[in-house]
């Protein structure tokens, strides 16, 4: 039998995902539904198998290595496993400056 985690959305994933939504649906309304659909799918897929996504490399060169991600491109879903939970950190698109934005959520605060 497996083991199942429950998924949490932190505050900040929420917004980071709204803020992605809104933005793709000011021109593509039906794309930002399939985005949202595919991002949501993927966090839920976590909930049997939390390990499959890799650890955050960028942290990992900081000898940091509690948060994983799961790629839906060009977005960086970042989570951290905590007992029978998984957090949903961050959703991040990649093409920014990755390691400051994480350095500056998970580290710092």
């Amino acid at each position: 039998m497996n083991s199942k985690y429950k998924i949490v959305w932190t505050n900040v994933a929420e917004n980071d995902l709204r803020n992605i939504i809104e933005y793709i649906s000011a021109d593509n309304p039906q794309n930002a539904l399939k985005i949202l659909k595919k991002i949501k799918q993927k966090a839920s897929n976590l909930y049997t198998l939390p390990e499959r996504g890799r650890v955050v490399p960028e942290l990992q060169d900081q000898g940091i290595f509690q948060y994983r991600e799961l790629i839906v491109k060009p977005w960086r879903l970042i989570y951290r496993i905590a007992e029978r939970e998984i957090y949903v950190l961050s959703v991040i698109d990649s093409r920014k400056n990755v390691e400051d934005i994480l350095l500056n959520r998970l580290i710092y605060r």
